[in-house]
């Protein structure tokens, strides 16, 4: 080997350690302790709050067509294999898909106050994550393919660039692009440095949606996982920073696949770096509109968005699972779009409801092992408060989603802990009793003392295998992680609204109380997200509203 090449390397090898070094220092930063909390203003700037709808002025606009019946399948059916016949694309059934995952799901009115919801959960109700899609020429939108930003409150398509047929003949046949990107600003107004970790988790949880949402029409998803970000932002036109204001750019954070064949899974794992200088040196259409009139600046953020960029790499493809069976007898037989489209996040918990040991188990199995489409095995395991299961021990349990791992958690967590397999448990679910007993005020103390935590069925913390998981690919893994905690929080979401109760994300948590609980004495493990799952109080106070009838 040359000496410029030893020294490329070893100058490549110190950025890797300087940015995982950023990464874990952001992370630190951020933690909220009793006695106190990441750091935020403080107080929130209503003058500044920023708009949740991005649009394009100057982009033509492309109505699509909202469904008038529901035909979808049963929501478990769509986790079958060939259960569900695949679907052609067309501008129904694009429209259909984008309805299934960014739309709007309804409105929600107090007084004078009116807010939207949608079917991809966010922290906060903010919504950081935007859409859209590289797609063929197709009927009803253009005789040529193009970019497409996805307008959820309009349920359109903004052209942002069109190119010749010539260009698109370099992908495989019968698939599309979906690519997602990220305003941290929409975060920060609120949530100050700690919105990063926002940003990714709602990211996760519209990759999950997205996953969903092509299932209900017999296709598949797979995120390119060897794509760089900078190729993701060219080809989403996200580099183009006069399209952007000061403040309010948004950055590239995933592209994925839209297979129409399941069978065809895995056959794009990149795009090639001529098709990606293609798309991006055509003409572009638009320029994002104003979201805040003002900003405040979170420099820890720009240094985390930097550090945690994904360089082009080549990763091995795990394998699609999603096959836990069912377990639980379900009396609600929801189709998958009543599920989809009723989920909500619940503000208040009852402290009474109670679930059986077989929906439990049943939810447990759909989150406990690799997920579809993603390039990495499980990198996030569940710690869970057991509080109203009939038939099982209140008490504290141990999600594994890995196998091999359930002799480093012994030897990291505390030596206290008896991990017994939960009485009646499926065989392939590595679901094991810690501590029983009454843990429903630590739940609440844990999680920024909120009853929610504790008033619920159960609630649980997604820990991360974390140190290693930034020293085997990178500081930029550091997102997926969040990533991986989003997708589990969605199938949450949708497994309870299926089981007739609800659920909650919950992103405020005292992260080094949750440590010190299990154990836990370094970074060998973190905890990134809680979450918390019950009867629903409703707000008789609130009136909803059809999502499109009056906003069209």
């Amino acid at each position: 080997m040359h000496n410029d090449e030893k020294s490329q390397k070893q100058h490549q090898g110190n950025r890797d350690v300087e940015n995982i070094q950023i990464v874990k220092s952001y992370h630190e930063e951020t933690k909220h302790y009793y006695h106190k909390s990441a750091n935020s203003l403080g107080y929130l700037d209503w003058a500044n709050q920023p708009n949740p709808f991005r649009r394009f002025e100057g982009a033509n606009l492309i109505s699509l067509p909202l469904q008038n019946q529901d035909d979808t399948a049963p929501y478990q059916d769509i986790f079958i294999p060939q259960k569900v016949k695949s679907q052609p694309l067309n501008l129904e059934t694009l429209a259909q898909f984008f309805e299934y995952s960014l739309a709007i799901s309804a409105w929600k009115q107090a007084g004078d106050v009116k807010w939207a919801l949608r079917i991809n959960p966010s922290s906060g109700n903010l919504h950081p994550t935007e859409g859209y899609c590289l797609i063929p020429a197709i009927d009803g939108i253009n005789a040529l393919p193009g970019v497409y930003h996805y307008a959820p409150k309009e349920h359109g398509l903004e052209k942002r660039t069109e190119f010749i047929n010539e260009i698109w003949a370099n992908l495989p046949k019968n698939v599309f692009l979906i690519g997602l990107s990220s305003i941290f600003w929409r975060e920060a107004w609120k949530y100050g440095e700690r919105a990063f970790r926002y940003c990714q988790h709602d990211c996760g949880h519209a990759y999950m949606a997205l996953d969903v949402a092509a299932r209900i029409l017999g296709w598949r998803i797979n995120l390119l996982g060897d794509v760089s970000d900078e190729s993701v932002s060219k080809l989403l036109g996200l580099n183009r920073k006069n399209d952007f204001h000061a403040g309010e750019e948004e950055v590239s954070e995933l592209l994925l696949a839209v297979y129409l064949n399941p069978n065809d899974v895995g056959a794009l794992s990149d795009v090639s770096g001529n098709f990606v200088e293609a798309i991006q040196s055509g003409q572009w259409y638009g320029k994002a509109n104003v979201l805040s009139n003002d900003h405040h600046p979170w420099d820890i953020i720009e240094q985390v968005h930097h550090a945690s960029e994904k360089p082009a790499t080549q990763l091995s493809k795990a394998p699609d699972v999603f096959d836990a069976g069912v377990l639980a007898q379900y009396t609600h037989n929801f189709s998958a779009y009543q599920v989809i489209k009723k989920r909500r996040s619940a503000v208040d918990m009852d402290g009474a409801t109670h679930i059986t040991k077989e929906q439990f188990y049943q939810m447990l199995l759909r989150v406990s092992s690799a997920f579809s489409g993603i390039s990495w095995e499980p990198k996030i395991h569940l710690c869970l408060f057991v509080h109203r299961v009939k038939d099982l021990v209140p008490g504290m349990y141990m999600l594994i989603r890995k196998k091999e791992m359930l002799d480093t958690f012994k030897k990291q967590m505390s030596s206290e802990f008896k991990w017994e397999k939960a009485q009646g448990c499926p065989e392939a679910l590595m679901l094991y009793c810690l501590k029983e007993g009454d843990f429903i005020q630590t739940a609440k103390s844990i999680s920024c003392t909120q009853d929610i935590a504790g008033d619920g069925v159960f609630s649980l913390g997604m820990i991360a295998q974390f140190d290693e998981s930034l020293n085997e690919y990178g500081a930029w893994f550091y997102k997926r992680l969040f990533w991986e905690t989003g997708m589990i929080g969605q199938l949450l979401y949708l497994e309870a609204e299926d089981m007739g109760i609800s659920a909650t994300g919950i992103g405020c948590f005292f992260d080094e109380a949750v440590h010190e609980m299990c154990g836990f004495k370094d970074e060998h493990f973190q905890s990134l997200y809680h979450f918390t799952l019950g009867g629903a109080v409703v707000d008789n106070r609130l009136t909803t509203l059809a999502a499109y009838e009056d906003n069209r």
